[in-house]
């Protein structure tokens, strides 16, 4: 018997139906080990041992193959073919030793790039053995993630509380966010001008743009004003003008190579709206397999663009039979990859067999619309070059003074961009080149020396805009631009951002939060060298050379752990007081801002005596006066702006409360602004939180006292008889009845909202969530869990929804729709769900960095209470 071992239960699926009866096809669900979240799983002393685990479902797993290893006459390692899927294979030959399953038995390693018939048993008649230079990069690469994960994280902990983690590369992807938004917040927009007038030389009109003013060329921004712009206007006006010189030139447009993993994530999120997370999810489903269809792309983690020649061979009959032999070139288009030791060369991702139409297919949304995009995309990157003629006219004054310039673009063949045209990014307005936006303009027939009549001007005045945010298209191709991290691996990395709300994205867009900036300039201040983009660029360059047979992986860690081990060491020796003053430095401009008037912006506002400055609690930082606690005056680090309205004040009387007769104050706390009014018995102050989207400035004492009466009553419940109210909590405004919470849809309805509607909320509510004694319907069935028999459904939750069988509820991670779920991503979530062990809070100064070998001390500290997750 044979047992072949790979990752996914749809990808063994999948290969069973194409090898006979005498094989015996395993899922290892993913990794099978992975070094345990806590202090001392890589000893840098002991030379770099790393000490791995398995979790209840891994060592399950893991037992189960052992098991039928002992039976196999042969065990065939067939996970996928890069770094990750060697090291998968090594974890799993590595235990299959430990527990004595093999003996006599022989060990093969398989890989395949597309999961087809014809390429599995390919691959089965080619086998070899485990490259160890491969294992090693990734044994390098894990190592040095842990370390600087679990090193630097609880010295963020501990001199910056609010802080969740660092990572290698994680937070140099924050760096580029953080950078951006001080180009952006330093950028001074300047003022230029565009003058085009209407033209006709007894022929069609056309427009054309002044390029000639006084003698002399003119660049885009160089007209700066409306005097110079009137100028302009006047001499064209008064100009007699000419065509002087009428320019085509035939102009070739190449199609773009098959997508690699970074440039379908980036054409992902320009035409479809994917996140790269999202896109992987689903082209993940698309190299598995999708019912009977087999793996319908290549594999998809990659930066090779090649194309192998059966693939080369199956596009151009398609282009040929679909567009003609016009279409076909004459000879293949070979594409060479960029990148340095690319992905150790794997094959661009290409349908498997593109003769295999979009249209032929019936998928989910998602892998609908990607399949199609990677076809296209493979399509055109073999098809005929567009041919264009490109036209430039120039137009002068007789005394050469005033100039004009025409320019069009007309498309004589298709070409590719008969299937597909690659997108584009958004520019920066103002840094456009001369002829950009005019290439689709069409002109008419125009000859040298004939005389060109003014029918109309324009002048328009613009402004330069900075530099857009990153969009998750070009924060992908940033980093991969600069050789930082794996494409593979920036989905997560991206996710990592967010889930540590160390950015927020709106409307596509990458914001760094207080958080994020706080966390950059540390890293910036201590360990600069460690977030630098060439350092950690080289660092990979490092890693490829160890893949590559060319580098010791221990030299390697060694050489990062000498330097980066002493500066971890001297940052937590600093006092809190020395971090906060450089920070102050640091950030000043965005949490000091000047004001304009020529006061000390870090001056206090109550007191007009202290100095403000950044403060830190268990909760995070927060800006304060240094007179503390004679000054009370806090206020959150975002700097109030001009955007908002907020107003940088401590106290502010709103006016009295005509029942108490008390003042109503509006109060900026560390946590926010917040109305209090202080009851005339001398209570316990009432308080509430400005709701999302209130303007300090703007607030009245009508509204700080609609929110003080808050939760009001709505009325009786008619089922029960009992209260129902409706108020503002940490997850915003409610409807609470019996225990059971429903979200309405913004504040102002928490103030009007009725019985009629509140009671429609609670029911709408409770059927989504098991209510008292009754189960909800799920949104999903998945079926039963192979293992147990257990149904495995997909539920609404309070915080969103999850994936439950039996007793085991898995939370489905962040943009993963409920109704895309399968019961392949069902499986691995209930299985680390079942899988993870207990929580264990402990004081965050008991995180330590990484233990000496000859320490003589327990072999592992408590874990601290927030775990440090690393990311690339």
């Amino acid at each position: 018997m044979n047992l072949v071992i790979v990752e996914s239960p749809a990808k063994a699926k999948t290969i069973n139906k194409y090898l006979g009866s005498d094989y015996e096809v395993l899922a290892s669900y993913g990794h099978v080990r992975d070094l345990p979240s806590k202090d001392g799983s890589v000893l840098p002393d002991d030379d770099f041992s790393m000490h791995w685990e398995a979790d209840a479902k891994g060592a399950k797993r893991l037992s189960e193959i052992a098991e039928a290893a002992k039976r196999a006459d042969r065990v065939i390692l067939a996970t996928d073919p890069d770094r990750e899927g060697e090291a998968i294979s090594w974890h799993v030959l590595e235990v299959l030793n430990k527990k004595k399953a093999l003996k006599d038995t022989h060990v093969e390693r398989v890989t395949f790039n597309a999961i087809t018939k014809s390429a599995v048993l390919e691959a089965m008649a080619n086998p070899r053995q485990i490259d160890m230079e491969l294992v090693e990069a990734y044994l390098a690469r894990r190592a040095l993630d842990y370390l600087v994960g679990f090193t630097l994280s609880p010295v963020l902990w501990r001199k910056l509380p609010g802080a969740r983690s660092a990572g290698r590369v994680q937070s140099v992807a924050l760096r580029i966010v953080v950078d951006r938004e001080m180009e952006i917040e330093k950028f001074k927009a300047q003022e230029y001008w565009s003058i085009e007038a209407d033209l006709n030389a007894d022929s069609p009109p056309f427009t054309a743009r002044l390029v000639k003013h006084a003698g002399k060329r003119i660049q885009r921004l160089d007209i700066n004003d409306e005097a110079t712009a009137s100028a302009a206007r006047a001499a064209i006006a008064a100009g007699d003008f000419t065509i002087n010189a009428v320019e085509k030139k035939p102009v070739r447009r190449n199609p773009a190579p098959p997508f690699t993993t970074s440039t379908l994530q980036q054409e992902a999120a320009r035409k479809l709206g994917f996140s790269a997370q999202r896109t992987m999810q689903a082209a993940q489903k698309l190299y598995e397999g999708v019912d009977e269809t087999g793996g319908l792309i290549t594999y998809m983690r990659t930066d090779g663009v090649q194309t192998t020649p059966e693939g080369i061979a199956q596009a151009r009959e398609v282009i040929s039979q679909a567009f003609g032999p016009a279409f076909v070139p004459q000879e293949p288009r070979y594409y060479k990859t960029k990148a340095k030791n690319a992905q150790e060369a794997h094959e661009a991702i290409r349908p498997t067999n593109i003769a295999r139409h979009p249209d032929s297919l019936r998928l989910e949304s998602d892998l609908q619309r990607l399949y199609e995009l990677i076809w296209k995309r493979m399509v055109a990157s073999q098809m005929e070059a567009a041919r264009m003629d490109r036209t430039t006219v120039d137009i002068e004054t007789a005394d050469g003074q005033t100039g004009l310039r025409a320019t069009g673009q007309v498309v004589t063949f298709d070409g590719f961009l008969a299937v597909y045209e690659e997108g584009r990014d958004e520019k920066q307005k103002g840094a456009e080149s001369e002829d950009e936006g005019d290439d689709a303009t069409r002109l008419p027939a125009l000859k040298e020396g004939a005389k060109a009549k003014v029918d109309a001007i324009r002048t328009d005045q613009h402004f330069t805009e900075p530099p857009p945010r990153y969009s998750e298209a070009t924060l992908v191709k940033k980093l991969e631009e600069l050789g930082i991290g794996r494409p593979s691996t920036y989905a997560s990395t991206l996710s990592t951002l967010r889930d540590r709300e160390y950015v927020r994205v709106d409307k596509n867009r990458f914001y760094p939060e207080d958080k994020g900036r706080l966390v950059t300039a540390f890293l910036e201040q201590f360990f600069r060298k460690w977030v630098e983009y060439d350092f950690t660029a080289a660092l990979e360059t490092q890693l490829d050379e160890v893949s590559a047979g060319q580098l010791d992986w221990k030299v390697l860690l060694r050489n990062f752990w000498q330097d980066f081990h002493a500066a971890t060491q001297a940052a937590g020796e600093l006092r809190t007081t020395a971090i906060l003053d450089a920070l102050n430095e640091s950030l000043g401009a965005h949490i000091f801002p000047d004001k304009g008037d020529g006061t000390d912006p870090r001056e206090c506002p109550l007191c007009h005596q202290g100095q403000l400055s950044l403060k830190t609690s268990r909760f995070g930082a927060f800006i304060g006066c240094d007179r503390y606690p004679e000054c009370k005056y806090t206020r959150p680090v975002a700097s109030p702006s001009a955007e908002d309205g907020s107003a940088e004040s401590g106290d502010r009387e709103l006016g009295i409360d005509p029942e108490t007769g008390q003042p109503v104050q509006l109060k900026i706390g560390r946590f926010g602004p917040y109305v209090e009014i202080t009851p005339p018995e001398g209570d316990k102050p009432k308080r509430s939180s400005l709701p999302k989207g209130w303007s300090p400035a703007s607030l009245t004492l009508d509204q700080a006292l609609r929110l003080l009466a808050l939760p009001r009553e709505v009325g009786v419940h008619p089922e029960d008889g009992k209260m129902i109210t409706a108020g503002l909590g940490r997850y915003g405004p409610f409807v609470l009845h019996a225990g059971t919470y429903a979200n309405v849809s913004d504040i102002d309805e928490v103030f009007e909202v009725g019985l009629n509607r509140a009671v429609a909320l609670l029911a709408e509510k409770r059927a989504g969530r098991p209510g008292r004694g009754a189960a909800a319907a799920p949104l999903k069935d998945l079926g039963a869990h192979p293992e147990t028999g257990e149904p495995i459904h997909v539920m609404a939750g309070r915080f969103g929804p999850y994936v439950k069988s039996g007793k085991i509820n898995a939370t489905l991670p962040k943009g993963t729709a409920p109704e895309d779920l399968t019961l392949e991503d069902a499986l691995p979530l209930l299985a680390a769900k079942a899988g993870a062990a207990p929580k264990k809070k402990a004081p965050a100064k008991k995180a330590a960095a990484p233990k000496k070998a000859a320490a003589k001390k327990p072999a592992a500290k408590k874990a601290p209470a927030k775990k440090a997750k690393t990311a690339e």
